[in-house]
């Protein structure tokens, strides 16, 4: 601003720079030195006074600080002081209370010491107590052993016997009593076991069988034709024996024509085969065209009737035990059983009985009665075709109730029926018992006389071999054997044990149907005779 006046004046003025400059400079230069001094002067006397005044509050602040610090410093010592003491305090009752306990402590052990001193000095005393008395003991055990020994001499020389000998005799009456005791608790341990047990399954056996007891023996191997009279015979042989060749042939059966009147025998292993000639002869019988053309259609017809007949033989037994879905090969094979028996017993009613019979003992015992009827049904199914196929009869009727799909549990009472595998359930066993009981009653099976004697025999021989029997008795067609002992022999408790031991060689060495019942009797008989 101030250049811009400078300039404005030399425009007007029209004067240059170099006149101006000096006049200018000598009126400016004054002021501006006055005008800094008076600056400086003004500023210092300002900012004297205000350094004053700052240093003022500064020194009051710091005076105000000093003395809080000073009174907070006062106030912390003070806390510390407390804090201190009161440190000092709890150190002090807890080292006061653990002296206590210490002392305590002390105490106490010192009673233990003093209550062991006591006991030790106690032990010792009993020590010396037992040493004393173990020695009393010896010096008595050595007078005892002393006393024994004579004791054991005096008696030897009292009863004339040495020391081994009475040993053996006491061992002797030991063994006579335990045996007597033995016994006489078999005895008893018997009786309350058949008290119920006997009971129990006689009822059991007793009701099956009473619903089934129809005799049922049947011829085996030859069927007898019956002929209205003896001229037939020659129709039947035919010229040169052609008519007999086709029948034979026809069905595998022999034809035997002999003096029996107005009859012929057909003989022949298979039934089946059998029963096909027998209705085949019959036929030709009755329409009395007897040539070799007209007995093989004959045949044929004979053929297709037994099959209907073995299938309806197969439904009827199916429905009378009331087995259901059973596999119509199966109910064909069980047809087949019809014309099969064993010992003179039809093999078909016989495991219809079985069938019955296991599902009643299964009912009574709360087995499965579905399965034991089952089982039982199909037992002997392998009898149909054993003709056939090789084996025992439990085996294949075994693979054959497992190839028709039949339940493992069914196919293993059928192969364990004869004890060939092991039972695995409780139907099997019942199965077992039912085929026993069907076949062993009476009037159900017929047996060669050579063998039933000779099975006589050996009852009595197994019995006769005991020491102290006097002789035995087989009765009740081998169902029962009499045994007489001798009383100076066997006492009464011996008798259970002679008993015992008869059993058990029966049923070792003996096959037999159902059970055989062993009568042991002792009895004391004094003969004298008046003169």
């Amino acid at each position: 601003m101030r250049n811009n006046i400078i300039y404005w004046r030399r425009c007007t003025l029209g004067l240059n720079g170099s006149d101006l400059l000096l006049p200018i400079l000598l009126s400016v230069i004054p002021s501006l030195i006055i005008g800094v001094l008076g600056g400086y002067f003004y500023r210092k006397s300002i900012a004297e006074a205000k350094i004053g005044k700052s240093e003022e509050k500064a020194r009051q602040i710091l005076d105000d600080a000093r003395a809080k610090a000073e009174a907070t410093k006062k106030e912390t010592i003070l806390e510390a002081k407390e804090e201190v003491h009161r440190l000092r305090s709890e150190q002090e009752k807890e080292n006061r209370d653990r002296r206590n306990e210490l002392q305590r402590m002390e105490k106490r052990v010192l009673q233990r010491e003093e209550n062991l001193d006591r006991k030790q000095s106690s032990l010792e005393s009993r020590e010396e107590n037992l040493s004393r008395k173990q020695k009393e003991l010896d010096r008595l055990q050595e007078e005892f052993d002393q006393l024994h020994k004579k004791q054991l001499e005096e008696l030897e020389r009292i009863s004339g016997l040495t020391r081994e000998e009475a040993k053996e005799l006491l061992l002797q009456t030991v063994e006579s009593d335990a045996r007597y005791d033995a016994a006489i608790m078999v005895r008893d341990i018997e009786a309350r076991a058949k008290e119920e047990a006997d009971k129990r399954a006689r009822n059991i056996v007793s009701l099956a069988i009473q619903k089934c007891a129809a005799d049922h023996v049947a011829e085996a191997t030859v069927s007898v034709v019956a002929l209205p009279n003896d001229e037939m015979k020659g129709r039947i042989i035919g010229r040169e024996g052609r008519n007999i060749r086709a029948l034979e042939t026809a069905t595998g059966i022999d034809l035997i024509i002999d003096d029996t009147p107005e009859a012929v025998i057909l003989s022949g292993f298979d039934p089946i085969r059998r029963e096909i000639a027998r209705v085949a002869l019959e036929k030709l019988i009755l329409d009395g065209r007897i040539h070799p053309a007209r007995i093989e259609e004959m045949v044929e017809k004979a053929r297709k009737e037994v099959d209907v007949t073995i299938r309806e033989a197969g439904e009827a037994a199916v429905f009378e035990v009331g087995v259901h879905n059973l596999h119509h090969e199966l109910v064909k094979l069980l047809g087949r059983m019809r014309y099969r028996t064993s010992y003179g017993q039809n093999v078909l009613k016989h495991s219809v009985e079985v069938a019955h019979l296991a599902g009643l003992m299964a009912a009574e015992i709360g087995a499965d009665v579905t399965m034991a009827k089952r089982a039982g049904l199909l037992h002997d199914i392998g009898k149909s075709i054993d003709h056939e196929v090789e084996g025992p009869h439990a085996k294949i009727g075994a693979d054959v109730a497992k190839k028709y799909r039949e339940n493992p549990d069914i196919v293993n009472a059928i192969a364990a029926h004869h004890g060939d595998v092991e039972p695995m359930t409780v139907e099997a066993v019942l199965v077992q018992a039912a085929d026993a009981i069907s076949a062993a009653r009476p009037g159900a099976r017929r047996e060669k006389l050579e063998n039933y004697i000779k099975r006589l025999e050996k009852l009595e021989e197994i019995s006769n071999s005991f020491a102290g029997v006097e002789k035995s008795f087989a009765i009740q067609a081998g169902r029962e054997v009499r045994i007489i002992v001798k009383p100076e022999d066997v006492d009464d408790a011996g008798t259970l044990l002679v008993a015992k031991e008869i059993v058990k060689r029966i049923e070792h060495e003996l096959d037999y149907p159902g059970q055989i019942k062993v009568n042991v009797i002792r009895e004391t008989r004094s003969v004298d005779y008046a003169k």
